[in-house]
């Protein structure tokens, strides 16, 4: 009489669609802490590989095929080298998962296309952009001014810049605490004596406690997640607005800093 083995996959995990799984996916992602906007990029690239895959098919009949014939599909369709990296690695990472769980043992392959490099800052566009507002501005104005020169000397995402508080700049120390960062580590960033100068001056002009935002709306609310990518489609500042709008600044990709 043979030996009986164990089954390759959980049972029942046969009738398991591919749809089925990514709720399961997101749901335990959720349950380990992963931010709010990981779970919403994981749940926007899914609603985008449906558009080129069959979500409704079982994960046990899904094939190394099945995964290419998606890629062409993506690729076929016009989406950029980026996008589809970007796609294949949520789907490499939910296969993984997938591996974790017994549900299958298949493997998304790495998408090499060429990379899209972003075209950086010119001097003139720098010079735009760093240019003081005037006096008589009001406020939007000259804040959005001070958080280009903030991004420029720090670098840091527009979801940390978003959840700084007043009591986070230290100007004795010329130093800021990042405590909303992706890895939710807290970074100590260094300021250089410029931008010590115009936080100096601009908080001044904000005012709050220590356990307001540092940089907020004219009623000094925090701003919305859309909050300063709205900025780029306003009139609040116009250099940014003809370098490409602030977003663009919060690419990080400048020449200068």
């Amino acid at each position: 009489m043979s030996r009986i083995r164990m089954q390759t996959a959980k049972r029942g995990a046969e009738n398991l669609t591919f749809q089925d799984a990514f709720k399961e996916f997101t749901l335990d992602a959720a349950a380990r802490g992963l931010s709010p906007k990981t779970l919403r990029t994981y749940d926007n690239h899914f609603h985008c590989i449906s558009r080129h895959f069959n979500v409704n098919e079982c994960l046990s009949a899904l094939t190394r095929s099945n995964l290419n014939e998606m890629v062409v599909s993506m690729r076929k369709s016009g989406l950029s080298s980026n996008s589809i990296s970007s796609y294949t690695r949520v789907v490499a990472t939910f296969l993984n998962w997938c591996q974790r769980q017994d549900y299958c043992h298949l493997e998304m392959p790495t998408y090499k296309g060429e990379e899209t490099i972003k075209e950086t800052y010119t001097d003139e566009e720098l010079r735009r952009l760093l240019k003081p507002p005037a006096d008589t501005c009001r406020f939007s104005v000259y804040r959005t001014w001070v958080i280009i020169n903030f991004l420029l000397n720090s670098g840091c995402r527009a979801a940390t810049v978003r959840n700084i508080l007043v009591g986070d700049v230290d100007l004795e120390q010329q130093q800021v605490f990042f405590r909303h960062t992706k890895n939710r580590k807290v970074q100590v960033i260094p300021l250089c004596s410029q931008m010590k100068k115009i936080l100096q001056e601009y908080m001044k002009i904000r005012g709050g406690e220590d356990a307001d935002y540092l940089f907020c709306d004219e009623f000094g609310n925090q701003f919305s997640e859309n909050g300063l990518r709205l900025l780029q489609t306003r009139n609040y500042y116009r250099p940014a607005r003809c370098c490409g709008g602030i977003q663009a600044v919060f690419g990080r990709y400048t020449r200068k800093v």
